[in-house]
């Protein structure tokens, strides 16, 4: 952190208990995946973005390429990349139901391809073309025996190259108890590294599991530049306060941590499905709101968007098109975890 912004931030006991998550450090209570909630904190103004307001009015206020505003960071998390045997067997039934020929037979073509259509990566990055947009996609790089273990990353070498290669980020997605366990968050990365050919900087948790401030010093002492995992599962927001990336700092090293994070403000089952469970239209003016507001301090809004729920004809896909398109007139600069960790990397708070 720049000193004068240091020194200010300091100076306001409140708002620098809640950068740096002074309630996180022994909390009585963690949820079952062993996550610090939303509703435990006694910070309540979960939508507004206090911390970062202060910065901004006290003289923060970074620049963006090309002279945009304000950031947006587009994330996917890659949790499953094939449908199951009876998910596939359903769709073949519902198309022969609709005597949809053509679509009878994509999906009779389905079952002996493990692949589709969760395998989707391009026609992600296709969609975000139209909206001079590019995303980070973190995928898994488990052992079988592994929870969650749904895939193995060397047999998809190919897409994840391919990924890069169009110049987008892929970065690690790492497992449910990596957050807190320094061993396992390396050997994933280097499982990710091999398949991938190149190295990893960026990180999320699955589960968005995370401990304040150990696994921000995991994540440093492994060798990457930036985490995205922080922000809440149950409630979309700022967790603390920022809408702009920032060092953390350790409450009890009393020094800044040598990685930028780069925080979470919504994610796609939190708003619509596991959580919140708000319906479509009140959700949209939620997320709107809030990206109106991370424009007026110049930050940096990050949205999670599984690959699971960018099928096409789906309402997922239409509210997330219709965020790009919206953050797309507001002329932000809509890039990956990768892009923003770069520019940004002088200029932290």
């Amino acid at each position: 952190m720049d000193n004068k912004y240091f020194e200010l931030l300091k100076s306001q006991p409140d708002l620098w208990d809640h950068f740096t998550r002074k309630e996180e450090y022994e909390p009585i209570f963690r949820d079952r995946f062993d996550r610090f909630p939303y509703y435990l904190s006694k910070t309540r103004n979960i939508f507004e973005p206090d911390v970062s307001e202060f910065l901004f009015k006290s003289g923060y206020k970074p620049e963006y390429p090309d002279g945009k505003k304000f950031a947006v960071c587009l994330t996917h998390d890659i949790d499953s990349v094939y449908r199951k045997i009876p998910g596939k067997c359903f769709h073949i039934a519902k198309s022969t139901y609709k005597k949809d020929k053509a679509e009878f037979s994509k999906n009779l073509k389905s079952i002996c391809n493990k692949k589709q259509p969760l395998c989707n990566f391009e026609e992600i990055m296709d969609v975000e073309e139209k909206y001079g947009a590019k995303s980070s996609f973190y995928f898994l790089a488990l052992k079988p025996g592994d929870q969650d273990y749904t895939y193995d990353i060397m047999d998809f070498k190919d897409d994840i190259r391919y990924i890069r290669d169009r110049g987008l980020e892929v970065g690690l997605h790492g497992g449910h108890d990596a957050y807190n366990l320094y061993e396992k968050i390396c050997e994933e990365k280097k499982r990710l590294e091999d398949a991938l050919g190149s190295e990893v900087i960026g990180y999320r948790n699955h589960f968005l599991h995370f401990k304040t401030p150990d696994t921000w010093e995991h994540l440093a002492h492994a060798g990457f530049k930036y985490d995205t995992t922080f922000g809440y599962a149950d409630c979309v927001g700022f967790r603390n306060g920022m809408c702009h990336p920032f060092r953390p700092y350790n409450l009890n090293t009393n020094e800044f941590i040598n990685i930028t994070e780069i925080p979470l403000a919504v994610m796609d089952c939190t708003i619509l499905h596991s959580y919140m469970k708000l319906n479509y239209d009140t959700a949209m003016n939620l997320a709107k709101s809030m990206i109106d507001k991370v424009a007026e301090l110049n930050g940096v809004f990050t949205l999670l968007w599984h690959n699971t729920y960018l099928q096409s004809d789906t309402p997922e896909l239409r509210f997330y098109e219709e965020i790009l398109n919206y953050c797309n007139q507001k002329n932000a600069w809509i890039t990956d975890g990768l892009s923003i960790s770069e520019h940004l990397e002088t200029t932290y708070v």
